[in-house]
């Protein structure tokens, strides 16, 4: 883990709220919440059934009919819900709270909303595109986050960010360098094959923010300054 964000010098300038991101913390710890309480049975049913699995939608795969299921396409909306354990959910809300409200501020709620989970299904077919055959569910809302990731690097690269280098010494870094860092380790990760390995979908991470980037200018508000002028200066 390169760096691990805190806390952001980078206050936002047109909305007093960011709502969209709140609710969509709230969103995932609730969906999450549901699922802890069910049997070990059960929530592997509901990864099969609401994640995102890759066999379904490219390689004609089919779920038993007793696994109650959304259709594919709608599966690529539900995986961002769900998550593997508290610890993928803690890490995915941390970004999300740490990047998303000075996003949100740039697009404003509904452009937002509609950027971010646009995100998330580019990420889910970009990862299954990397392994068709796979029937392994993806979750998680990492992939619509990197999105998040991706337009902030865009919209503030000179950005402050108090982060923790390697986990454990505070740090004040640009965004930049930030998230460039994370960039870097996940394409590293997908070439060598490492982080498939593990089990981490890397090739979402890496979609989601390719995507972010590229969508920053049709999603930024029209009302907002030019991207140069939103930059933040260091300091």
């Amino acid at each position: 883990m390169p760096f691990l964000p805190l806390h952001d010098h980078n206050p936002r300038l047109y909305i007093r709220r960011h709502y969209v991101t709140i609710g969509l913390i709230a969103a995932n710890l609730l969906v999450h919440l549901a699922i802890a309480g069910l049997l070990p049975a059960g929530r592997f049913f509901v990864a099969l059934g609401f994640g995102f699995v890759p066999a379904r939608l490219l390689d004609g795969a089919q779920l038993s009919a007793d696994i109650p299921a959304l259709t594919t396409l709608l599966s690529l909306l539900s995986y961002q819900f769900l998550h593997g354990g508290w610890l993928h959910l803690g890490f995915n809300m941390l970004f999300l709270w740490v990047f998303g409200d000075n996003v949100e501020d740039a697009m404003g709620h509904a452009r937002f909303l509609l950027f971010y989970l646009l995100c998330g299904i580019v990420a889910g077919l970009v990862h299954g595109l990397t392994d068709p055959a796979s029937t392994i569910p993806t979750l998680g809302a990492s992939g619509a986050i990197s999105g998040v990731l991706g337009a902030y690097v865009m919209l503030y690269p000179r950005a402050r960010l108090l982060v923790l280098a390697f986990g454990i010494v505070p740090w004040r870094l640009p965004a930049l360098l930030v998230i460039g860092a994370w960039f870097m380790q996940d394409l590293l990760g997908g070439l060598t094959g490492s982080a498939v390995a593990e089990g981490v979908a890397v090739w979402a991470h890496i979609g989601g923010m390719v995507a972010g980037a590229a969508l920053v200018p049709l999603f930024r508000d029209d009302g907002r300054p030019p991207l140069a002028r939103i930059a933040r200066p260091w300091g």
